[in-house]
């Protein structure tokens, strides 16, 4: 009943408050934190602030209360508590799903963290039963699996927004596959290549960022409940029953347990591995966002972005700035130095759980909302929007391609091809090379192409060019030629958006 999605609430109705026969003031004091017995006086009122986490660690609350269920249920089934207890915890839980969905939850700082605030509430619900619930667990492999539940969630819809990228990309790409543009290296011109090509770049990108996320999850989705502080617990525990209730289980079935308490309760490892992942594809974002602010400036002129994506300039009014992809860019800074801090983090901690731990999850939070922001502003901005009076996409990426040939034919991006030709006619590639510098240096002293040096002049840098080599000198011709796997040939680019039509669907 409860495995697989996390986010969805495990019980279906909303009940009343369970009135409890007896209930001491020291219950309903949610002023006195779960571990104040042995104190002496209160906490600060500044450590207090200084110390809490439910501010920011409430958005675990869907996990808490899931991993809460499946505990319950396994204690129950291990004669640990009775049935009533489940019963009880059953339906306060459902209570509090309820109100903490509709906004009536009252989440209090003294209780210092989500866990608290729940088990609190739970107390008040249903009296000892809620205070039965924490039996054989702590605040650490409560807090683990949490995170654990969460982020495996959040995986999955990244996931999602990646293909939705690709799917995008794919899109775009596929309407310009005999779009030439010149490709680049260190920024100069240096081989035509297909838009569509180019596009293809990035798909293979995010491809392999969803590859990554696919393989972190299997190390996210292991189980540290029951783990207990450190050193596991007196109780009988069924950790793999837990495991399999909450879809904790490899691709056969099998649950996945974290084999060492010690481990269980202070690895973080599957926070640094997602935020390395998510990184990463802030990276492949920056990247493409540098390109698309390049493409639609003025000077190169390649592209247009739809208004929606675009804001003015305050003093010049001819301006469109391209706050997307720029802004894309900045945040990539942000997710990496997040990367930063997480591994900085864990890198002096003693085993086992420390207070430090805490730090994780801001970080980590703030990590998959960008990420997450970016790619579905990227999707819509690439492909468009959805128009369901009309049925198909629109905005989204406008290609200037009459610009982009032109840009092309300004960098002798055909040299390679003539030096190619020289080769095929028997010449040693160096010395062709050789050769085909000397044609470019004549043809910038002429202010034109190679395509457009007349043959008495190209048969005086080597006595084996013919009149055919201006089939390869053309853009056309050039691309046409590179007609091998990978290569940006239009057969071969057809052939690759085909086989992510099928990987994407």
């Amino acid at each position: 009943m409860l495995a697989g999605d996390p986010n969805k609430p495990i019980l279906g109705t909303r009940v009343r408050p369970i009135k409890c026969a007896s209930m001491s003031k020291n219950q309903l004091d949610t002023k006195s934190q779960a571990w104040s017995a042995l104190f002496s006086e209160p906490m600060s009122e500044l450590v207090k602030r200084y110390t809490a986490s439910v501010f920011f660690d409430k958005r675990l609350w869907q996990a808490d209360i899931t991993g809460s269920l499946a505990h319950a249920d396994m204690l129950q089934a291990q004669g640990i508590i009775g049935q009533d207890d489940h019963a009880s915890i059953q339906k306060g839980m459902a209570q509090i799903w309820a109100e903490i969905e509709s906004g009536q939850f009252d989440w209090k700082l003294d209780l210092e963290d989500v866990h608290l605030n729940i088990e609190a509430r739970l107390t008040q619900l249903v009296g000892d039963a809620g205070k039965r619930l924490h039996t054989g667990r702590s605040r650490n492999d409560q807090v683990a699996t949490d995170v654990r539940l969460w982020l495996r969630g959040e995986m999955d819809l990244i996931i999602d927004l990646l293909e939705d990228l690709q799917t995008s990309l794919v899109e775009v790409a596929e309407k310009n596959i005999d779009v030439i543009m010149p490709g680049f290296t260190h920024l100069q011109v240096a081989q035509p290549v297909s838009f569509a090509h180019h596009l293809l770049a990035y798909v293979e990108m995010f491809a392999r960022d969803a590859e990554r996320l696919h393989d972190a999850r299997r190390r996210t989705n292991r189980l540290p409940l029951g783990s207990a502080a450190l050193a596991g617990t007196t109780y009988p525990l069924d950790r793999e029953r837990v495991a399999r209730t909450l879809g904790m289980v490899d691709a056969h079935g099998q649950p996945q347990v974290c084999q060492n308490s010690l481990d269980g309760v202070s690895d973080r490892d599957f926070a640094i591995e997602f935020t390395a992942a998510a990184a990463l594809c802030m990276v492949h974002i920056s990247r493409m966002s540098e390109e698309l602010i390049l493409w639609m400036s003025q000077n190169f002129s390649f592209i247009k972005i739809a208004d929606r994506f675009t804001t003015g300039s305050s003093i010049m009014p001819q301006k469109k700035n391209p706050d997307v992809p720029e802004l894309a860019r900045g945040k990539t800074g942000r997710v990496v130095g997040h990367l930063m801090g997480l591994i900085t983090l864990m890198k002096g901690q003693p085993l086992a759980y420390n207070k430090d731990n805490q730090e994780d999850k801001e970080p980590l939070f703030d990590t998959v909302d960008t990420l997450k922001d970016t790619l579905r502003i990227f999707s819509e901005m690439v492909g468009g929007q959805f128009n369901p009076a009309t049925g198909v996409k629109e905005g989204g990426i406008t290609v200037n391609a009459q610009a982009m040939e032109d840009a092309a034919k300004k960098g002798y991006a055909t040299a390679t091809d003539l030096a190619d030709y020289l080769v095929k006619k028997g010449l040693p590639f160096r010395d062709a090379h050789e050769t085909v510098a000397h044609a470019v240096k004549a043809a910038t002293s002429h202010n034109c192409d190679l395509s457009e040096l007349p043959l008495n002049v190209l048969q005086g840098f080597h006595a084996s060019i013919e009149k055919d080599v201006y089939d390869c000198l053309s853009l056309h011709g050039s691309l046409h030629a590179r007609n091998t796997l990978g290569g940006t040939a239009p057969a071969q680019v057809r052939s690759q958006i085909e086989r992510h039509h099928k990987r994407l669907a």
